[in-house]
């Protein structure tokens, strides 16, 4: 057998999440992007140490700039802009997670599922191109409408729109992993399905889930901001910046800065987990072989 024939039969080499920490260190613009997504996650995490009540009505400094007890003024009811906007910190950050948890979890183990069985396959593409067709926005607005209000409600609302992606990303590359003469081999062999899985269709995942579950997240992010603005996401009196931005749209004209710091904040996080995303479909991209790559 020649040389070509035996490393056709090895395992290609997948990401490896050891490496992620150097790669991260070598990319100036990955590091910066890293540093500010951790600074979320400190300031969702220890937002009571940082910011007063959110919830606290005063009345009778309603609609007022920045004062030594509310830096960045006060909304309509009275209540501290920034102690809410760091509260909607943590909300975002609560949703943007665990969407992108779930729709990893559930898709990931269903794309596998569709691509290892060519019956199930069939039938699970076809109820995914069903769910496919309904604009995300538009059936998440709908879940959302008929549950009660609540993060655990956007949460739910937002990832089953999500996961026919994810499933559709993984069945692909299940597919592709499928023909390879390692799996062939490994067959041949007779290892079970299940061995087959874990070792050789499972980590060659790892890569295009990893992208994905960043995308996945952004989008969460800017869905429960949509949830909120049109009053069917979270309750009322649960921080967000999506319910700020839509207390503030009759004042915007003589407060636009009520407006500003949520959106602001809400650009800002989009765009660094955007960024991360498209940095690690750089680095785990097989067919560039750019230095620093995973």
């Amino acid at each position: 057998m020649s040389d070509n024939s035996i490393a056709d039969l090895r395992p290609r080499k997948v990401f490896q999440p050891s490496r992620l920490i150097g790669w991260v260190g070598r990319e100036p613009m990955t590091a910066s992007c890293v540093a500010v997504l951790l600074f979320f996650v400190l300031v969702a995490i220890f937002a009571p140490l940082i910011a007063g009540d959110p919830i606290a009505l005063n009345p009778a400094e309603r609609l007022t700039s920045s004062s030594e007890s509310a830096i960045w003024g006060r909304d309509h009811l009275g209540r501290d802009v920034f102690a809410r906007a760091v509260y909607g910190t943590r909300t975002s950050m609560l949703v943007g997670f665990s969407v992108a948890g779930l729709t990893t979890l559930f898709g990931v183990a269903i794309g596998i599922y569709a691509g290892m069985s060519r019956i199930g396959g069939a039938v699970i593409m076809r109820l995914n191109d069903a769910m496919m067709a309904i604009p995300a926005i538009l059936l998440a607005i709908a879940l959302a409408s008929l549950m009660n209000a609540g993060v655990v409600t956007v949460i739910i609302a937002i990832t089953l729109p999500e996961i026919p992606r994810m499933v559709r990303l993984v069945r692909s590359v299940v597919l592709g992993v499928r023909e390879q003469p390692y799996v062939a081999a490994a067959t041949s062999i007779g290892t079970s399905g299940l061995a087959m899985v874990w070792r050789h269709i499972l980590p060659n995942t790892l890569g295009p889930v990893l992208v994905q579950a960043t995308y996945a997240c952004a989008s969460a992010i800017i869905a429960s901001a949509v949830l909120s603005f049109l009053g069917v996401g979270t309750s009322p009196e649960v921080p967000s910046w999506g319910g700020m931005m839509a207390d503030a749209r009759s004042y915007f004209r003589i407060h636009p800065e009520l407006m500003a710091y949520p959106g602001a904040l809400l650009s800002m996080l989009v765009l660094v987990v955007n960024i991360l995303g498209d940095r690690l479909s750089d680095a785990l991209d097989p067919r560039k072989t750019r230095r620093g790559s995973l």
